[in-house]
């Protein structure tokens, strides 16, 4: 039975090396002898004239928006110079504003109200002034256009006497230079 079985084996072998050196040898292509060009006579058709073409309409100048550098007063928080929630669509009309003309500079001017020393009014001032420019900076404008001051006190818009008007004192103002 093993000798039937290496018989078979080998037969089969042989076959297939057989067969496949056979579809080889089909697989060459001759190259076909070159078929003669048969040639029709093309009629002639009179030239029609040519259209006249219209000059190429250059393309609008693109509409730039001029930007509006009027911003509010950034609102910060008492005591601290963290932004209230309420003045972050204002910082963010400024990065747009900034971004449409990035050559142009800006003084980032730091307002405290009345309360505490005038040292510590300053150096909260400038600290808020700080705040404002760490946000514009990490929303893409360049530190190189902004200017950091801060006035303490000196400067309020409102009556430091009500608490309302200390509120509205603690800001920042964005003026372009």
């Amino acid at each position: 039975m093993k000798f039937l079985r290496a018989l078979y084996f080998s037969v089969f072998v042989l076959s297939a090396v057989v067969l496949l050196n056979a579809c080889k040898a089909k697989k060459v292509a001759q190259t076909p002898a070159p078929v003669a060009e048969v040639t029709t006579p093309v009629p002639v058709e009179t030239p029609k004239p040519a259209p006249v073409a219209e000059a190429p309409k250059p393309a609008p100048a693109p509409v730039v928006e001029k930007p509006n550098y009027n911003f509010a007063n950034i609102q910060l928080e008492f005591n601290s110079g963290i932004l209230k929630t309420a003045s972050y669509p204002i910082m963010d009309k400024a990065v747009t504003e900034m971004k449409k003309d990035p050559s142009v500079k800006f003084v980032l001017n730091g307002n405290a109200s009345a309360e505490g020393t005038e040292a510590h009014n300053m150096a909260l001032s400038v600290e808020r002034a700080t705040a404002v420019k760490a946000y514009l900076v990490n929303s893409g404008i360049s530190a190189d256009n902004l200017v950091v001051k801060g006035y303490g006190d000196k400067n309020p818009v409102a009556d430091n006497t009500t608490e309302a008007g200390r509120v509205r004192n603690r800001r920042v103002e964005i003026k372009k230079i």
